[in-house]
């Protein structure tokens, strides 16, 4: 039994010893990294609009890639990719009140994570119906949203009302989306929220739903590489037309006799003509059966390769618009889509 308990330890610390050696040289592969926040604020028609500039080095001095969010406190607002530069930028609605924003950077295979000084904000209140945007991942369940190309995510949009005690008649917020790749789309369930003045800003634990902000679903659907699975007919074996030739062929040639047996270049000139329409007409025909024909190509290679989205880390935009007829309403909130 002893023996038995010694192979047994000796055999766990090997395998803990192995383990710890494959995972120190992929540790040892990322670098400290260093984010540095810097926001300006701007009035909005009465509301506050904040800009927010990230900028993430390595410790070689580096730009850094991959993806920063910026939060307020525990609440996360934006999230943005990082350009060639190791820089980003996020346009910020801020609701009433003071705000304390952050910027994490979330780290790649080559730098560590890292967390920018706060900048304390306020955000002004106007007295006017209003409304911000927030994002949750639902499938996958965390953000940045990252899917294989031909699949689809989907994301929770809230859309808190602010000041809308102020509202004589309902609000209607209609969502859209910019930013997506090629052979990506988005759809929102429902595509317009109505907002009432009774309309709750905050939903507190437990709550059914008809007691918190409204929220819609949003569905980025991406294409990825089709091949069709019909099998391509075989090549249908034309039938000649002997009668067709043999009416076709001595006619071209009797007009050819007729050009070179004219007396005079004029003569000459117009049997030529002549011919040569007759030459194109069969030419037409020709091509008609050859691979320049849609048919022709279907038949012999089959229906073409569906392109799939490309991949990559995309900036995406959601925006909710609104209007009372006489002054617009829009907020908006940047997200990451990552097409693996």
């Amino acid at each position: 039994m002893r023996g038995i308990n010694r192979r047994g330890l000796r055999l766990e610390w090997v395998t803990g010893l192995a383990l710890t050696l494959a995972v120190l040289p992929a540790r040892a592969q990322q670098m400290a990294s260093e984010t540095t926040l810097n926001v300006e604020t701007r009035d909005a028609g009465g509301r506050t609009q904040a800009t927010a500039s990230v900028a993430v080095t390595g410790a070689d001095g580096l730009p850094a890639s991959g993806v920063v969010s910026i939060d307020d406190g525990s609440r996360q607002l934006a999230q943005v990719a990082l350009d060639s530069e190791g820089k980003a930028a996020a346009v910020i609605a801020l609701a009433a009140g003071e705000h304390t924003l952050r910027a994490v950077y979330m780290g790649d295979a080559s730098h560590r994570a890292s967390t920018s000084a706060t900048s304390d904000v306020t955000g002004a209140s106007s007295g006017a119906p209003s409304f911000t945007l927030s994002l949750s991942a639902v499938a996958p369940s965390t953000l940045p949203l990252k899917v294989t190309a031909g699949d689809a995510g989907t994301v929770a949009v809230t859309i808190t009302p602010q000041d809308n005690a102020a509202l004589t008649s309902p609000m209607f917020v209609t969502l859209s989306c910019s930013g997506l790749p090629a052979l990506a789309s988005c759809t929102f369930t429902p595509e317009s929220i109505e907002i009432l003045s009774t309309t709750p800003t905050s939903c507190a634990a437990g709550s059914p739903a008809s007691s918190c902000p409204p929220v819609s679903s949003m569905l980025i659907q991406t294409e990825g590489q089709g091949t069709s699975s019909a099998v391509p007919a075989a090549p249908q074996r034309r039938e000649s037309h002997p009668v067709v030739w043999a009416v076709v062929l001595p006619g071209m040639l009797a007009i050819g006799g007729l050009a070179w047996g004219a007396k005079n270049g004029r003569a000459r000139r117009r049997w030529m003509r002549r011919l040569a329409l007759v030459a194109l007409l069969g030419l037409v025909a020709t091509l008609g059966t050859t691979a320049c024909n849609p048919r022709y190509y279907y038949e012999h290679h089959g229906p073409p390769v569906t392109p799939a989205t490309p991949t990559g880390s995309f900036n995406v935009t959601v925006t909710g618009q609104s209007s009372n007829g006489v002054t617009s309403i829009s907020s908006a909130v940047p997200m990451v889509l990552t097409v693996q």
